[in-house]
């Protein structure tokens, strides 16, 4: 996800101070990982030089002053573009876990227990992703949503590779 054009969003609705937008940022996209202050401070400043935001206000503080950002109209257009456009899907065609397959099979390993391990994991993180959608609002939701049905379809590919290890394992060490 891209931090910078989730500011522009952000910004939108309204001018904002950059721990108002943290605070927003992390509320909506950050749970697990929220943002450093650098990062969202550098960010700022990038959109800054690139004329997407401008300081809208300065306010004195405690400490430093704060400053205000608001969206520009080239930020405006750069945010509608970059939401019109889709995303590439990412296959994971290489990820760690199908190298854990084939190395374990390759090394004569249990590679059903790797995989055994690994739907615990899913069905773990299942559970809990239930119970936050459960007790979650609307973009909790959906955001579960998606990463359930991301984790189903692991499952499937979890079952199918059980069901074929025997086969698996006498093409890799070919």
């Amino acid at each position: 996800m891209s931090i910078g054009q989730a500011f522009l969003g952000l910004l939108e609705s309204q001018p904002r101070h950059g721990y108002d937008l943290k605070r927003a940022y992390d509320e909506r996209f950050g749970q697990g990982r929220p943002l450093h202050y650098g990062q969202v401070y550098a960010t700022l400043s990038r959109l800054l030089k690139n004329g997407l935001v401008e300081v809208d206000s300065v306010e004195p503080g405690d400490g430093p002053e704060r400053k205000r950002y608001a969206i520009t109209a080239a930020g405006v257009t750069d945010v509608e573009r970059w939401l019109g456009q889709p995303e590439k899907p990412d296959l994971h065609l290489q990820n760690t876990l199908y190298m854990k397959v084939v190395l374990a099979l390759l090394t004569g390993r249990g590679a059903a227990d790797i995989l055994d391990s690994q739907r615990s994991e899913h069905l773990r993180l299942m559970r809990e992703l239930t119970r936050r959608k459960t007790d979650g609002d609307l973009a909790d939701q959906l955001i579960c949503d998606y990463g359930l049905f991301h984790l189903e379809a692991d499952l499937r590919w979890l079952e199918l590779t059980a069901a074929r290890l025997d086969d698996l394992a006498g093409k890799v060490r070919r």
